[in-house]
Formats: C-alpha cells, sequence, structure tokens
C-alpha cells in the first residue's frame, strides 16, 4: 500500500502551537528562509489544550490539530522533551510539567539531580537523549509528524545561559559544551528540533 503524498506548505502564516518565547525563536529561526509568517499560539490568544497524549507524537499532534482548528490556519506544534535513561526515561513527556506552572526549569533541573542522587546512580551513568516531534497540521484534518533525537549526557551544575529548558545540563555527544553554552546558530543546526526539522522541510517546503 502506498504511503500518501507530503503536503507542500505554500508559505504565508504559520501558528506555531507554543506559549514558549524560547521554543517560537528556535523554530521561527528553522524557518526563516521560507517564505513564512510565524505567529505563536500565545500572540493569538489561542489556549493550551491539555496533553493526554502517552507519546510525544500523539501530543505534538494533539497541540497542532488544537491550533490549526481554533485559527483557521495550518499550524506547527513541538513536543520535546528530555529522556534519562537512570530514571528510566523520565521526565520524557512529562519535562515541561516538571518545571511546573512557573515554567521553573531551575527547579526541575534540581529535581532530575536530587532522583539522580537519591538512587546513587554515579555520573558515568547519566546518559540520556532529547527527542522533538514536530507536527504540522491544516484545519482540513491532514497532519504530519516528524521526530528527531540527540543523545548525550547530563552535568552538574548546570552551565550556560544560551539555551532554555534543560539545555544547560545536556551535553550532546561528541561536545564537551552544554546545549545552554553552545552557540545558538550552532544548536540550531544540529540539536534534535534541527533533525525533526530537516525531516519536516524536506518533507513539507523543499518540494
Amino acid at each position: 500500500m502506498n504511503k500518501p503524498a507530503h503536503r507542500h506548505f505554500s508559505g504565508g502564516r504559520l501558528v506555531v502551537a507554543t506559549h514558549n518565547p524560547g521554543k517560537l525563536r528556535e523554530i521561527a529561526e528553522l524557518l526563516k528562509r521560507f517564505d513564512v509568517e510565524a505567529v505563536s499560539a500565545g500572540a493569538l490568544g489561542l489556549a493550551e489544550p491539555e496533553e493526554t497524549g502517552s507519546t510525544f507524537a500523539e501530543n505534538a499532534e494533539l497541540k497542532a490539530r488544537a491550533a490549526a482548528t481554533a485559527s483557521a490556519l495550518p499550524a506547527l506544534a513541538d513536543d520535546s522533551g528530555i529522556c534519562i535513561d537512570a530514571l528510566e526515561g523520565a521526565p520524557g513527556i512529562y519535562s515541561a510539567r516538571w518545571a511546573g506552572e512557573n515554567k521553573d526549569f531551575a527547579s526541575a533541573m534540581a529535581r532530575v539531580k536530587a532522583e539522580l542522587d537519591a538512587r546513587r546512580v554515579p555520573p558515568q551513568q547519566w546518559t540520556a537523549h532529547f527527542i522533538s516531534v514536530l507536527t504540522l497540521a491544516w484545519p482540513d484534518g491532514h497532519a504530519e509528524s516528524f521526530e528527531g533525537r540527540v543523545d548525550g549526557h547530563l552535568t552538574f551544575p548546570p552551565r550556560g545561559l544560551k539555551g532554555f529548558g534543560y539545555d544547560p545540563i545536556f551535553v550532546p555527544e561528541g561536545h564537551s559544551e552544554t546545549y545552554g553554552e553552545l552557540d545558538p546558530e550552532y544548536k540550531h543546526r544540529m540539536s534534535h528540533r534541527a533533525r525533526a526539522f530537516a525531516k519536516l522541510i524536506k518533507a513539507c517546503f523543499d518540494g
């Protein structure tokens, strides 16, 4: 059975289904070379839907479809998080929720360290990976999803102020600097979100 052809995004306004300014900046930067006017769900006053999915893909699709339906515009949603091997993949899809309503990621990173300490996990076993799933949805219900992943390890105390979220404790494989220390332009070319974006661009923008 043949897979349906990818749908091409023809330019214009695109809702980025996020209320996170750091995520909006990163996505807008990745879309800069296309004829896209990126506007956040927050700027349009769209409510954040409850993330009831059990996977990154389910939550990304849920958010993209909700924004596309509410705005009557194509919408792009990202669901991403950090998965820590010694914590059985936690916080995973709950990465943002560990930061609480105030998006206090300093507290979330402190919780990660406390959980590792409670389990007496040695630093050489602090392996982790970031996952990003991007879903592009149209108001008519069509949606496509793409996944990117970067493996690495954790470091404490947190280092760097250039990223957001858990970036200051994550060192990607082959690097000595954290996501929070890497030059943003460089990070945008190699991150988990960039890898998902490469697949999205090839399927829906470059065709």
